[in-house]
């Protein structure tokens, strides 16, 4: 009797480290899957954070910058009546009118007496 209890002792102590070495080599493929979605909440969450610091800039630019286009779009008429910018050498920047599209009427500032000063 003690004979087959050494002898299976003896048989699964030495199954045992095959069984290790086995389960070493193959990879699990739920924490494979499992650090992928972490990677993609984590990067969510960033986006997520750095949308939230930002708003409030946005906004501040927003409203800075809706009068100057306001201003912008009285003063020109259509933007298909303008070429490309070009740049000049000394760095100035020329939009220049299509020769083919009229002026557009002059501007009016209300000034006292109806003569505009120059």
């Amino acid at each position: 009797m003690r004979r087959i209890f050494a002898f299976a002792l003896v048989a699964c102590l030495s199954v045992a480290p095959a069984l290790a070495q086995q389960a070493e080599k193959a990879p699990p493929q739920g924490d494979m899957k499992e650090g992928l979605s972490l990677l993609e909440r984590g990067a969510r969450l960033f986006m997520k954070g750095l949308a939230d610091e930002m708003e409030p800039a946005m906004r501040d630019l927003a409203e800075n910058i809706q009068p100057a286009m306001r201003e912008l779009l009285r003063l020109v008429d259509d933007f298909n009546s303008y070429e490309m910018p070009e740049m000049l050498p000394n760095g100035d920047i020329i939009i220049r009118r299509k020769p083919d599209h009229p002026l557009p009427a002059p501007l009016q500032d209300p000034a006292p007496g109806g003569e505009i000063e120059l």
